[in-house]
């Protein structure tokens, strides 16, 4: 077994500058998702010019932070919040939600999509920036890793990490693992051939659904939640049962017809 490091999560402080790890790691998810959409721009046929990468990246960046942070502090956090309203703003700290982010990102990308010149569809904005996402997860975990939050349970497997004297599952490691690494190659893959509109977005959907419904088994709840029923239903898990389903929904409608088209052409 391996003992957590002591990881200051202060990067770099100059003066009163302090830049938290946790900080760097959602500039490093970002600018690599950016990176990858500029790639994937430059691919023959790809109807996406690098200006309107720079653009829906600065959408998505808005959705994610607002939402990330709003949900948080209203779904995990609400009593915190409630004495502390200054906590919202505090995020270096620590303290985002995948699904408000989410929800961030779709208002973010539905305003975008209707905005955009030329107009493109809600559905073909979301199936481009889709594996450009899992970074972002990947070194978010990495950031929560670094904090010291989000542990997994007490275990004796040979790979656990002794956190505060007791042994651990690494559940960050492992949802970096899934829900970054594995779920990019996925997306990566799948996404290199042309596929019909929305089933990126669904492949993506149910992906993490799926990868992060098991990885709730190992990690603790929320102590403010704790368990919601059974003995094991965390909310975590409860938020992943709609997109779960909506990832199934959305690759059904994608392949209903078979001569759905593999990106909807621009509109003028």
């Amino acid at each position: 077994m391996l003992h957590y490091p002591d990881i200051d999560p202060v990067a770099v402080k100059i003066g009163p500058l302090a830049i938290h790890w946790y900080g760097l790691m959602y500039l490093l998810g970002i600018g690599a998702g950016w990176m990858f959409l500029r790639h994937r721009a430059r691919r023959p046929g790809s109807g996406w010019s690098l200006q309107d990468v720079d653009d829906v990246v600065f959408y998505a960046v808005l959705g994610l932070i607002l939402g990330g942070r709003i949900g948080y502090t209203l779904i995990y956090a609400f009593d915190t919040l409630r004495g502390d309203p200054l906590y919202l703003f505090r995020i270096w700290e620590g303290g985002m939600s995948f699904h408000g982010g989410l929800v961030g990102v779709l208002v973010a990308m539905y305003i975008y999509a209707r905005r955009s010149t030329p107009r493109r569809s809600f559905f073909a904005v979301m199936d481009f920036i889709a594996p450009a996402v899992p970074p972002g997860l990947f070194a978010g975990r990495i950031g929560n890793f670094i904090n010291g939050e989000l542990w997994g349970k007490v275990t004796d497997v040979p790979w656990a990490i002794i956190y505060e004297g007791q042994p651990r599952h690494p559940s960050q490691l492992y949802e970096a693992a899934l829900e970054g690494v594995l779920l990019f190659l996925i997306l990566w893959l799948y996404s290199m051939r042309p596929r019909p509109v929305r089933a990126v977005s669904g492949v993506f959907a149910l992906g993490y659904g799926c990868f992060r419904f098991l990885m709730e088994f190992v990690r603790v709840p929320d102590k403010q939640l704790g368990y919601l029923a059974f003995g094991w239903l965390t909310m975590g898990q409860l938020l992943c049962i709609p997109l779960i389903l909506v990832g199934v929904l959305l690759i059904a409608l994608a392949y209903a017809s078979p001569r759905a088209p593999a990106a909807e052409p621009a509109q003028r």
